[in-house]
């Protein structure tokens, strides 16, 4: 499948749309990545996805859920393991929102068949994830255009466009963007760029020449800035403080920046205690701390190679949770 021409300025040649309206599927508010709770002696814990999923899907606002993605820990799973956690989370929001299952296999053959397992297992959508070989050496052009048409030829199942940041090589080109958002399937974009730049430059593009796409911003650590050309967010944060992302959203769609800034001024402690740390993984471990002061999970389990946080941590994201007026659900 050739790519479609994109001039030097960024506007497409064929002014192609997204051939994507009859997928029925709406992410515009909120859509956390749930974590992938663990018992103690590292099982999944299905009673506490069960918490989780119940309260996130309750929540008017929120309007999808992502699990098995990087917040999830997906990759640290077995298929089976994987398959549960997606029926799991279906069982837990009793079908009043669409699960979503982050698709991460390396090999587009393989990613397929992972996504035809998450059909089975009950997911609306699939976020496809870059393949992990491109992280260190870039893709070829054509590559990922090829990935989400086969998967979604394999498997039927629905597609995110997931943009990865700007600082590795399997971040996508404009032109890259433009011509998956026009493949069949491909309903939505979760963009986390980290390159303001890009995003001031590229979005309106893309708004422009795909104005079915649904644009999420993944930018936990940026939602100010990311907050006022989007449909909604996409965030790991999500399990931890839909409340207030909820009205930053709203704020963001109602261009009313002081509202916006005193949302994030107010969320902006729990923000550098579970962000701002040595690693972004480590936001993972972070969230788990700061659902048990929610009082969603009992402890903050973790699978390798995540490890746990520093002494102390747990305090001082309890404490961050306790400023934020993020209490016990």
């Amino acid at each position: 499948m050739a790519p479609s021409a994109v001039s030097s300025n960024g506007n497409s040649n064929n002014n192609a749309t997204t051939p994507n309206s009859s997928i029925d599927i709406d992410l515009r508010g909120l859509t956390p990545a749930p974590v992938t709770p663990f018992n103690e002696d590292g099982s999944v814990d299905y009673e506490a996805i069960q918490r989780l999923g119940s309260w996130l899907g309750s929540i008017d606002g929120v309007t999808g859920l992502v699990v098995l993605g990087h917040a999830g820990e997906g990759t640290f799973l077995t298929p089976d393991e994987q398959a549960d956690v997606i029926r799991a989370f279906v069982k837990s929001v009793d079908n009043r929102i669409p699960i979503i299952a982050g698709i991460t296999c390396e090999g587009t053959e393989v990613a397929a068949l992972e996504a035809k397992r998450a059909v089975e297992a009950g997911a609306s959508a699939g976020l496809l994830y870059p393949s992990h070989g491109w992280l260190r050496f870039g893709y070829q052009p054509g590559a990922p255009q090829d990935r989400y048409r086969r998967v979604y030829e394999v498997s039927k199942l629905p597609l995110i466009l997931f943009q990865y940041p700007d600082n590795t090589k399997a971040t996508y080109s404009l032109e890259t963007m433009l011509d998956i958002a026009a493949l069949p399937g491909v309903f939505a974009m979760k963009n986390g760029v980290r390159n303001m730049k890009r995003w001031d430059t590229e979005i309106p593009i893309i708004r422009r020449e795909r104005p079915e796409l649904q644009i999420l911003t993944c930018h936990d650590e940026y939602l100010l800035h990311t907050s006022f050309m989007v449909d909604g967010f996409l965030v790991g944060y999500g399990n931890i403080a839909p409340e207030p992302l909820i009205e930053l959203i709203n704020a963001g769609k109602a261009q009313d920046y002081k509202k916006a800034k005193e949302i994030h001024d107010r969320l902006l402690p729990v923000t550098k205690s579970v962000y701002h740390r040595g690693s972004h993984m480590e936001g993972t471990v972070a969230l788990k701390h700061a659902l048990v002061a929610r009082g969603i999970l009992n402890h903050a389990t973790v699978r390798s190679p995540l490890m746990p946080l520093q002494k102390g941590a747990d305090m001082e994201i309890h404490g961050a949770m306790k400023s934020a007026g993020l209490g016990r659900v």
